[in-house]
This record gives structure tokens, C-alpha cells and sequence, in this order.
């Protein structure tokens, strides 16, 4: 259809059509990933029985309700069943027999993981039209088992399954049952009873007797029908049902096609129905499955492990996230398999773009202009054809540049606003200032006393659901921005004072929540959730009250998991943090970037953005105390003694909240000085808070005293997990893990194991660099220890922590004492040496001389807490016992 106000708007000759999206663009996707699909299992050496390829059979479609999902595969059905709309071309694999089975999954269908199983098997009885023994004789004892009072075709015609694909499935499976049993020489009264049949059966399988060598073929049948027939034992058929697929002759190969609609009515607290599909979907992948739903489908997440069978990116590769912000060329095979319905997709608004403006034959609108237009959409139709107009007006004066489409339209807006109440206009300005919201927050945010209008604006198009989010509610990103840019051309447009009582109003809003479940049951994604939209809040609207930010900012460092924060969006200066820092908020925003930044920065550049703050004067004094404590870690780290020394004494000398964290950093710096009776006797004042536990334990163990720190380091762990605190637990487990590995390779391995199992989505570069030189400790005496300590001072060096450079060399030092390497093991001291000259760690330079059997040069400053000669012992026992527990003989 010609677009006429194209036509009409420039004397060139512009060729201009109303693109309609038709579904054909989710077609093509569909008929890409089929004939891929097709290809692989007709390829020499496809297995079905292969359970540990990557699973690649199968394409989801995701949106929010009501955008036509379930249409879209009523038509896929009918497409693939040979009921084409003439524009989505011809498939390539014409003469292929495709089946296709839709199988609704709402809640309202009430279908069972049963009635998925059976639709399945109906399907293939009717096409096929010939039993599949292996499973058929599976499916005959689970019924019997499960159902002994209603024969399979009963329920077949009560269910619908009957009268859509017949009654063939009864007598197919009545008739391998009487097969089996005359192969097996059975009695005819035994051969209508499928568990005396199976029975006989197993043990045919077993001893692989010729009347059953094609059964045989299935290595598994065995197992399967042995298994007791319960709903998990169900689950696992449909590889026989694959099985039985491949071994169809060439006349009767099928492909069937199953369509999952209505995915997410499957979600229970335990996955459990979810659990069975996926198994489902995995054993059986010479099918391909086409799955809608509202939400992306998380198989790829690593996070579900044990929630489900088959997790994570290498089992799924197209089901995980993309890797850039767009996907391959249409005429590409899909990147990805996880595609968005409802709005367009950044690649379908710019081939949307490309073909709506024409001349000769070539697109009007340029690629850098599209993808400005693009990324402004959100995939809103509507905004697409607005840029359109805008394009042409401009074009009829100049040239359009991508600058003119960096911004909204006012007529977006209008028309988004043209069907709201007044109310509902109010609550949708409100909830513009959050990222996502439920209908508490959007009422309070709007200082409403009900939720109706709430409730009402949340059934509109421009509000999106996801009902599993910890908010379930988020505006369209182009009605989000039009607002934002936009309002002041409404008739009802807000003042600024308007705005920034909204904001006051958000901000309270999100801080009651926040503390309400935190005083019920605690929740790290609540916290931080709440303080990525408070701070965002806070300083975009420069609330000078900071109020509940300064509690949330505490329980977010409380626990050493350091979830990143959305940064300022002023741009950053070369050397520091992002400034200016204006207001209270933009420097808590910055402080706590900046803590949560050292994971990954130099500890240089983290002193030198907490100094920046600090020197605002803008943080009241709880949150400069912050600043303090985490300016005099980095000092510590970067091996600046006196002045995280006076950094910390400053923050226990307030006596606030941190002050028995630096308590503990005191304690420490008494402990790298070699002071260790100082250090023990702060151990009695530090509590949990101050982690007395694990100070003991990094007191002992340097004394060679292992069994005491493994009993320190045990009991500060324990008393993490009754604090439910991640982080402090895994930084105890990495503690025990070092001590073990002194003295226990085996179990050293098994702590490191689990070191690692708890670091695992924490944000914690030292100590995870910490399990790296306990595994070197933990195979001192092995190959390789050497390269290995090599990469590792690399990343120590590239991760600003020169502290953690003592602990490798000392596993080095280690190592060497124990092969007798006595040049390696020399110029290990010399390099500590060098390390500890300023007194700092010096110990580590004592515990290498006792691990060489060597005098110290000189008098030890060290002050340990028993006579020096007991601790050389310890260590010269260690190291003898690792050579020992190796086989190492010294001449």
C-alpha cells in the first residue's frame, strides 16, 4: 500500500510503502531454524541417544499478554501443516514431512505433563500409522500403573485426543504388547498383561536373546522399564519415543514440530512441571519445539542449576543471552533463539526502516540515521513511523543527520496520554521516575490513597508485565523517554516542583518497602534494587535528605558482595571519580561505585575517588566515616600502613557503625606488623561484627598452629551462614581453605572446591586471588607450581593488591623448601625480602628461613606469641610431612 503523505511531501521521486508486519519475520525465523534442524539430524552421525551434545532444536517466542502469541502459533501450526499464507513463500525443505503438534499449556487447558506425552504420541500414531515398540510398551505398563481403572482410549476420548488425531494409539500399543508376548512364547492370557510382559521382557533384554535384538538396539529400554513407572519415570520415555524416530524407515520418517504455547503457566515455585518439559524437550532432539510464553526462557542460566536437569549456556547456546545489542542480518541463520514479540526487534525496526522510504530500488533512510531511530524506538511501532514523517519534513530543506532523531515526539505522547483518565495520567508521571514498580509503589509515588488508577494503568499496552520480577510493572522505554523529554508540550504538564515532589514521594516509597521486608525477611535483591532506583532518584532530582539511603548503603557493604550499582551519568574525569558531585546523593552515588568499583580497579584509583569525596565535604558524617574505612582498606592493600592505620583508628575513635570494622582493620595492621599479641588481645573486643574468627585464625596459622586456625577460620564460617552473610562466609572459607592446604592436599582440594562454589556470583577479586594461592600451597611440591605462581602475581599486579604478592611468594617459598630447591628457594627469600622491608609481612620472610631449615640473618622484629623456635618446628614439620606424603627423599 502506497504511503500518500510520502508521495506527496518532495518533488523527488521516493518510492514509499506502509510496511505491514505480518508475522512473516517470526515465520522466516521459524523456517531458518527447521531447516537447520533438518539438516543436523539427516546428517551422517546424528544420535538421538546422545545426551550430551548442545541442544539447538528449538525456537522461543516471548511478550507480554495479549499481543498474539498464541495466534502466532495457530498459524505456525497451519503453516507447517501445509495451510500457507501465500506471502510467507515456499519452506525450503517442500517434500519433507513435517508434523505439527500444538499443545496448550495454560492453566485453563489444564494439561498435565500426561496429556503433553499423549498429544505427542497420538500425533505420530496417526501419521506414522505403526506402532513404536520401545515406547509404546513403556507407555502400556506406566497406564496400567497409574490409571489400573481407565483403559488408555477412555481417557484418549474423554481428553479430546481421540476425535483430534483418532484412536490408533490404543490398538498400536495393544499390539506391541501381543507381539512382544509372542516373541517371548508367552501364554495369550499374560500377553494383555503389560507388567508380566515386561517382566519377561527385562530379562530377554538382559540376556539379549535374538527374538528381541531390535529392542536391544536401545541401550536404555532396560533401565527404563525396570524403573518403577511413576510420572519422573514418564519423563524419561520420550527418548524411546527419539529412539523409535530414528529408526523409522525412509517412507514413514517424520519430523514432528511441537509447539508449546503458553509457556509461563507452567512456573511453580519449584519448577516442577517446567522441569519435566525441559527433560522432555532434551531427550527427544531429533524434534524441534517451538515454545511461546511471557518471559525469555532461562535454560541458559547458569543460576538454575539443580533447579532443573539441563542448565546453562554450553547445554543451550541459542538460548543465551546475545552478546551485542543486535542480532545477525535476517538473511543470516539466528544467532540467537529467543525472540521478542510485540515490539519490534532492534533488526525488524531497521529492515522496517530500510524498505517503508525507497529510491531506485535502494534505501532512503541511511544506516547510521536508522539505528539512531532504532535505538530511540524501543521497537514502538508508532515511534518508527513518526521518525518517517519527521525524515521527510526535514528532508524537504536538507539533508536529515542522525542528530535530528536523537530525542522523542511530543505526538507520541500525546497519543499515548489521548485515552488516560486524569488520574491515570498522574499515576503514569510518577511511575516514569522508577525503573520498575508494583502497585504499592505506583500509588504512594503518585500520593494517592488507592490503587484503582494504579491497577487501571497497569492493563494499558504502554505498561509491561513481568510477573516474576521483583517489580512486576515497567513502563514502554519510548513512553518512559517521551515523558521525560517531552512533557512540557501536554496541556497537563508538570511543573518542576511537581516533579520533584514526585520524586520525594518515589524515594519514600521505595525506603518503606525496603525497610519493611527487611524487618520480616531480609532480601540482598530487594536492597539493592531499591538502592539503584534511590540513587538514581536522589541525584537526578537532587533530594538533599538522603534519609533511608544511609541505612541501605550500610546493609549493602555489610556483607562483602558488591552487586554493581548504576553509575552517575555525568561523564568521568580522566583521573577520578564522575563528577561534578553537586549534592549529598551524587557523592553517596559515587561512594559506594567506588567501593563496589575496587573489584575491578587498580586500589590506586579507589584512594584516589574515595579522597575526591571526602574532600566534597557534601557526605554527613556516618557516610564519610564510610569513605574513611574503605579509603584506609585500599591504603592497607596498597601496603600504605600508617595511613590506613590513621584512617581506621579515626573511624573507631567515632564509634559508629563501622567502628568495629576498624577495630578489626587495627587488629590486622597490628597482625602485618608483626605485633601478634597485640592483635590477639583486640580479638576479645571485635564480636562478629569486627569477624573476631577469622582474625584468630589469620593470627595462628602463621604460627604454624593449623589446627587452631582451621578451628578459627570453621567457626567464622559457621557464624557467616547464622548471619546468612555470602560474602563473610566464603572470605572464611578461603581462610580455612589456605590453612588446610599446609597440611592437607586431599582435603585442601575439597575446601577450594567449595571456596569456589561460594565465590561463585560474588564480586570479590582478593579473595578469590587468596583460593588461587591456596590451591598453589595445596600442590606445593608438584609440577607446574611455578608457571602458575607466575600468571597469578600477573593478575595480582593488574589488580592493584600488591598485600596478596607476600601470600605467593610465601607458597612459593613453600613449594621449593619441599622439592629441596635450595637457588629457587634462596632467591624466593630474597625476593620476600624486598617485599617486606618495610617491616610490613615481615614474618613471611622468619616462616621461609624456618622452611628452609635456615638462620635468620638477623633478629626477628616479629613478636610471637610463643618462643621462636617452637614456630620454626612447626613449619620445618610441614614442610617434611608434605615431602613425605609426596615421596620426596632428601639426600
Amino acid at each position: 500500500m502506497t504511503d500518500l503523505r510520502a508521495l506527496f511531501s518532495s518533488n523527488d521521486p521516493v518510492d514509499s510503502s506502509e510496511v505491514f508486519t505480518n508475522r512473516q519475520g517470526q515465520w522466516e525465523l521459524v523456517a531458518t531454524a527447521l531447516a537447520e534442524h533438518l539438516r543436523h539430524v539427516t546428517a551422517p552421525g546424528f544420535d538421538p541417544a546422545d545426551l550430551e551434545a548442545p541442544r539447538t532444536h528449538l525456537i522461543v517466542f516471548h511478550g507480554v499478554g495479549g499481543v498474539g502469541k498464541s495466534t502466532l502459533l495457530r498459524k505456525l501450526e497451519a503453516a507447517l501443516g501445509g495451510s500457507r499464507p501465500a506471502q510467507w513463500g515456499e519452506p525450503v525443505w517442500s517434500g519433507r514431512r513435517i508434523l505439527p503438534v500444538r499443545i496448550d499449556l495454560a492453566r485453563s487447558a489444564g494439561t498435565t505433563f500426561e496429556d503433553v506425552v499423549l498429544t505427542i504420541r497420538a500425533a505420530l500414531a496417526a501419521a506414522v500409522a505403526r506402532p513404536l515398540p520401545a515406547f509404546d510398551i513403556a507407555l502400556r505398563r506406566y497406564w496400567e500403573a497409574q490409571h489400573p481403572a481407565e483403559p488408555l482410549g477412555a481417557y484418549l476420548e474423554r481428553g479430546g485426543l481421540a476425535a483430534r488425531f483418532g484412536k490408533a494409539l490404543p490398538q498400536q500399543t495393544q499390539a506391541v504388547l501381543s507381539d512382544i508376548a509372542q516373541a517371548l512364547l508367552l501364554p495369550g492370557t499374560v500377553g494383555s498383561v503389560a507388567g508380566e510382559v515386561v517382566t519377561t521382557l527385562i530379562g530377554a533384554l538382559r540376556e539379549r536373546r535374538q527374538t528381541v535384538r531390535a529392542l536391544a538396539a536401545c541401550t536404555r529400554l532396560a533401565p527404563l522399564l525396570e524403573a518403577e513407572p511413576s510420572l519422573e519415570a514418564l519423563s524419561f520415555y520420550p527418548h524411546l519415543l527419539a529412539w523409535e524416530l530414528h529408526q523409522l524407515p525412509d517412507d514413514k520418517k517424520t519430523v514432528p514440530v511441537i509447539l508449546l504455547d503458553t509457556f509461563e503457566d507452567t512456573a511453580d515455585r519449584h519448577r516442577d512441571l517446567e522441569r519435566l518439559l525441559q527433560r522432555l524437550v532434551w531427550l527427544m532432539p531429533n524434534c524441534f519445539f517451538v515454545i511461546s510464553g511471557r518471559n525469555r526462557l532461562q535454560w541458559a542460566d547458569p543460576a538454575l542449576h539443580g533447579e532443573l536437569d539441563y542448565t546453562g549456556p554450553t547445554a543451550w547456546p541459542r538460548l543465551a543471552t546475545a552478546p551485542g545489542p543486535l542480532p545477525l542480518p535476517r538473511h543470516s541463520t539466528p544467532a540467537g533463539r529467543q525472540h521478542l514479540i510485540g515490539d519490534l526487534s532492534p533488526e525488524d525496526c531497521d529492515d522496517h526502516l530500510a524498505r517503508r522510504l525507497t529510491q531506485d530500488g535502494r534505501p532512503l533512510i541511511s544506516p547510521a540515521i536508522r539505528a539512531v531511530i532504532t535505538a530511540r524506538s524501543h521497537g514502538l511501532p508508532l515511534h518508527l513511523d513518526l521518525a518517517v514523517a519527521r525524515f521527510l519534513d526535514i528532508r524537504r530543506t536538507r539533508e536529515p543527520q542522525p542528530a535530528d532523531f536523537d530525542h522523542t515526539f511530543p505526538a507520541l505522547l500525546a497519543r499515548a496520554l489521548s485515552d488516560l483518565t486524569p488520574d491515570e495520567r498522574h499515576v503514569l508521571r510518577s511511575v516514569s521516575l522508577l525503573d520498575a514498580f508494583d502497585l504499592d509503589l505506583a500509588t504512594r509515588a503518585a500520593g494517592l490513597t488507592h490503587q484503582a488508577s494504579a491497577r487501571r494503568l497497569t492493563e494499558r499496552p504502554i505498561v509491561q508485565e513481568n510477573p516474576y520480577a521483583l517489580w512486576p510493572y515497567h513502563l514502554h522505554g519510548a513512553i518512559r523517554s517521551a515523558l521525560t523529554e517531552a512533557d512540557d508540550h501536554t496541556d497537563d504538564r508538570w511543573t518542576p516542583a511537581d516533579w520533584h515532589q514526585a520524586a520525594t514521594r518515589a524515594l519514600a516509597a521505595l525506603g518503606d518497602q525496603w525497610a519493611t521486608n527487611t524487618a520480616l525477611t531480609p532480601s540482598r535483591l530487594l536492597l539493592v534494587a531499591c538502592l539503584r532506583q534511590g540513587l538514581r532518584l536522589a541525584r537526578d532530582h537532587r533530594l538533599a535528605d538522603l534519609g533511608w539511603l544511609t541505612d541501605a548503603a550500610h546493609a549493602y557493604t555489610d556483607d562483602s558482595v558488591w552487586e554493581p550499582l548504576t553509575p552517575p551519568t555525568a561523564p568521568a574525569s580522566a583521573g577520578g571519580p564522575h563528577l561534578p558531585l553537586d549534592t549529598p546523593a551524587d557523592a553517596l552515588a559515587e561512594l559506594l561505585t567506588a567501593i563496589a568499583r575496587r573489584q575491578h580497579e587498580h586500589r590506586r584509583r579507589t584512594a584516589e575517588r574515595l579522597t575526591t569525596i571526602l574532600d566534597t565535604g557534601l557526605l554527613p558524617p556516618e557516610l564519610t566515616a564510610m569513605a574513611l574505612y574503605y579509603r584506609a582498606k585500599a591504603y592497607k592493600d596498597l601496603g600504605h600502613n600508617e595511613a590506613s592505620r590513621a584512617g581506621m583508628q579515626a573511624v573507631a575513635d567515632a564509634g559508629g557503625r563501622l567502628a568495629p570494622k576498624a577495630r578489626r582493620g587495627l587488629a590486622n595492621l597490628a597482625r602485618i606488623s608483626g605485633d601478634f599479641p597485640a592483635a590477639l588481645a583486640a580479638v576479645p573486643t571485635l564480636g562478629w561484627k569486627g569477624r573476631h574468627h577469622r582474625v584468630e585464625g589469620d593470627i595462628h596459622w602463621p604460627h604454624g598452629d593449623i589446627a587452631r586456625a582451621v578451628t578459627a577460620f570453621t567457626a567464622a564460617r559457621a557464624e557467616a551462614e547464622q548471619h546468612n552473610a555470602a560474602g563473610e562466609r566464603a572470605i572464611a572459607q578461603v581462610r580455612l581453605a589456605l590453612a588446610v592446604a599446609f597440611t592437607d592436599p586431599a582435603r585442601a582440594a575439597d575446601e577450594i572446591t567449595l571456596a569456589d562454589q561460594l565465590l561463585d556470583g560474588l564480586d570479590q577479586r582478593a579473595t578469590t586471588l587468596l583460593a588461587r594461592t591456596a590451591a598453589l600451597i595445596a600442590d606445593a611440591g608438584t609440577d607446574n607450581v611455578t608457571d602458575r605462581a607466575h600468571h597469578l602475581h600477573t593478575d595480582i599486579d593488574n589488580a592493584g593488591l600488591p598485600f596478596l604478592t607476600r601470600f605467593a611468594e610465601l607458597a612459593l617459598a613453600f613449594h621449593h623448601a619441599v622439592r629441596g630447591d635450595h637457588h629457587n628457594l634462596t632467591a624466593t627469600i630474597g625476593r620476600l625480602n624486598e617485599l617486606t622491608a618495610t617491616g610490613d609481612f615481615a614474618y613471611f620472610t622468619d616462616i621461609a628461613h624456618f622452611m628452609a631449615r635456615q638462620p635468620l640473618p638477623q633478629p626477628s622484629t616479629t613478636r610471637w606469641l610463643e618462643p621462636e623456635d617452637t614456630v620454626r618446628r612447626r613449619w620445618e614439620t610441614l614442610v617434611a610431612e608434605r615431602r613425605h606424603h609426596l615421596g620426596i627423599r632428601m639426600l
